[in-house]
């Protein structure tokens, strides 16, 4: 019997990558800004109604490094302890010192309140995740970072084509990052992407993301190779054209879940073990990107794990252990929430290839 991952790359059909790749061919332009990443840039841009253009890059932590160094952020960077690695460790890489603030408990978010504690002479940037896809509490964050004169970076790694009241998600903060990796529910196998809302710092991202080069002949400053290579935007071009499809099958997968395990008479009304995992923000539009769930004790995420794996079934427990604790030497206190929600949270699998049988199995083991 096939396992089962947390996740499962999406390959669209082999036929129209082949297609693509003859045109690459006749071209023999295989990166430095070619055609295909032209086209590819673009139609993420009309995808997610931007007027800021969308500068890919080779992966999404090459995104954020360079955001940060866009935005000339230096010094002390507050984040969120409950994402993956690579919101702490990037500013970690650029020589910044990292300051954690707690989430909110429903939407697991960064929690604005903590942010807006923790700020010091020293903070220069706001790095918050939109967690699982749902959005931070943006207006709020947006105006304590206007207030204090800091950055405001967003990690959206999981927010590809997420709207928040009637507009993209992109549209808030001084620059977003959006991950288009393999594993992720729009991808380009490596990759992604950045947007900033400042002509200026977009600017810089271009030239930044090569070498410093704007031009052949050109050199604005001090770069790094982070291109996206033409055979990588190919796939992203073959993936966007079925991006519908693939939020409708994660869709349905969802609900799947949600009938069997919350809806009205579900066993889990009555056993507690479990509930749902993440309030979706007021005015937000979910992408179906992960299904979080949070049990009632680390022992029964443990009891689930097991079970499942007996059916050759591999969850992920996103996001643990919580960043505080995976040896940064970051000296803070406890962050009560963080560290109890990444106790008790597993990510069940969802992908766009999953049938009822193999969502059957899984619900069953849950409900062990």
């Amino acid at each position: 019997m096939k396992s089962v991952n947390v996740t499962e790359p999406f390959l669209p059909p082999i036929e129209e990558y082949i297609e693509h790749l003859k045109g690459i061919w006749e071209r023999n332009w295989l990166t430095n800004q070619g055609p295909v990443v032209q086209e590819l840039e673009q139609k993420l841009q009309a995808y997610h109604q931007l007027q800021m253009p969308v500068h890919c890059v080779a992966n999404g932590s090459l995104g954020l490094l360079i955001a940060l160094k866009a935005l000339g952020v230096k010094g002390e960077v507050i984040t969120t302890p409950f994402s993956y690695v690579a919101t702490t460790a990037c500013p970690l890489w650029e020589g910044c010192t990292v300051k954690f603030a707690d989430i909110e408990p429903d939407t697991l978010t960064i929690d604005p309140r903590a942010v807006e504690a923790a700020i010091t002479p020293q903070t220069e940037a706001i790095l918050a995740t939109h967690v699982f896809g749902n959005p931070c509490d943006v207006e709020a964050l947006d105006a304590i970072a206007a207030k204090h004169g800091l950055a405001m970076i967003y990690d959206a790694a999981h927010a590809f084509g997420v709207r928040y009241k009637g507009k993209s998600i992109l549209e808030y903060g001084d620059a977003s990052m959006v991950s288009l990796h393999a594993t992720k529910l729009m991808h380009s196998v490596e990759g992604g992407f950045v947007v900033a809302k400042d002509s200026a710092v977009s600017d810089k991202i271009e030239w930044m993301r090569r070498f410093g080069h704007k031009g052949t002949d050109d050199f604005h400053g001090v770069g790094v190779n982070a291109k996206l290579s033409e055979l990588h935007a190919a796939m992203g071009l073959c993936c966007l054209n079925h991006v519908s499809e693939v939020f409708e099958r994660r869709r349905l997968c969802s609900q799947y879940y949600d009938q069997r395990l919350f809806s009205e008479g579900a066993k889990t009304k009555v056993n507690t073990k479990l509930g749902p995992g993440i309030q979706l923000r007021h005015g937000a539009e979910k992408n179906y990107s992960y299904y979080p769930v949070i049990f009632d004790n680390e022992e029964a995420v443990i009891r689930c794990i097991e079970n499942l794996q007996k059916e050759l079934i591999f969850p992920r427990r996103y996001f643990y252990p919580v960043l505080n604790k995976v040896g940064f030497k970051i000296l803070e206190s406890d962050f009560g929430v963080s560290e109890s929600i990444a106790r008790r949270i597993l990510c069940l699998p969802l992908s766009a290839q999953m049938c009822e049988r193999r969502l059957e199995a899984i619900v069953d083991a849950v409900l062990q």
